[in-house]
């Protein structure tokens, strides 16, 4: 018993010993770190790193007004849409660029703001689901998706909306097939897809792009 005992104490004063060598080298290596790297260390590096991108002048016009910011080259144009410009119709779905959520016209043509960055468009024109209507009065597009009830939580209407309108101009809705092709990059969890082509359908048939 006395043998055990014996060994269990020097288990422990082992331990103790590799314990404090441990604190030991800590404590050294900290008294020979300079201040600012043990504060950077403390910070959020994710708010530290952002800092490190230079920004750039980018002059956009967005649902007819001009606009003049200084962004980072890594700001996508969702991101500036939503939090520089607070037009937050755009909506961030999967932010992959595989809802058709953040749908948007650049330079008429239908992008997918969350997979572009924004300083690769200076000088181009954009248009959100918030330049669409004139006034009060609703964009046609807009006017069938509340007609046809195009729409149920809601979420994913200004992408559809969007598409649907570049989808007519394109020339891609001759008939429920060719719309059902052309807007199958845009996702509807409510499963509201018959609406939506009946609404592009009525739009359609009432004459040429819009």
């Amino acid at each position: 018993m006395a043998q055990q005992k014996s060994c269990s104490e020097n288990e422990s004063l082992h331990y103790a010993r590799r314990k404090f060598f441990k604190q030991s080298t800590l404590l050294t290596a900290l008294a020979l770190t300079p201040p600012s790297l043990i504060k950077a260390a403390g910070d959020n590096l994710d708010e530290k790193a952002s800092a490190l991108f230079e920004k750039q002048s980018l002059e956009i016009e967005v649902n007819g007004k001009k606009h003049q910011l200084s962004v980072e080259p890594r700001v996508t144009l969702l991101d500036l849409l939503r939090e520089q410009l607070h037009l937050t119709g755009s909506k961030k779905g999967c932010d992959y660029g595989q809802c058709g959520a953040c749908t948007v016209h650049i330079n008429g043509k239908r992008v997918l703001s969350c997979m572009s960055l924004a300083i690769m468009q200076d000088g181009k024109k954009i248009t959100t689901i918030e330049g669409l209507a004139k006034g009060d009065e609703l964009h046609p597009m807009q006017q069938a998706f509340i007609k046809h009830d195009g729409f149920q939580c809601g979420y994913c209407t200004p992408g559809q909306i969007m598409s649907a309108v570049a989808c007519i101009n394109e020339g891609h809705a001759n008939n429920e097939d060719d719309i059902r092709q052309n807007m199958s990059g845009n996702i509807c969890r409510c499963g509201a897809y018959p609406n939506i082509v009946d609404a592009i359908m009525e739009v359609k048939q009432k004459g040429g792009t819009i």
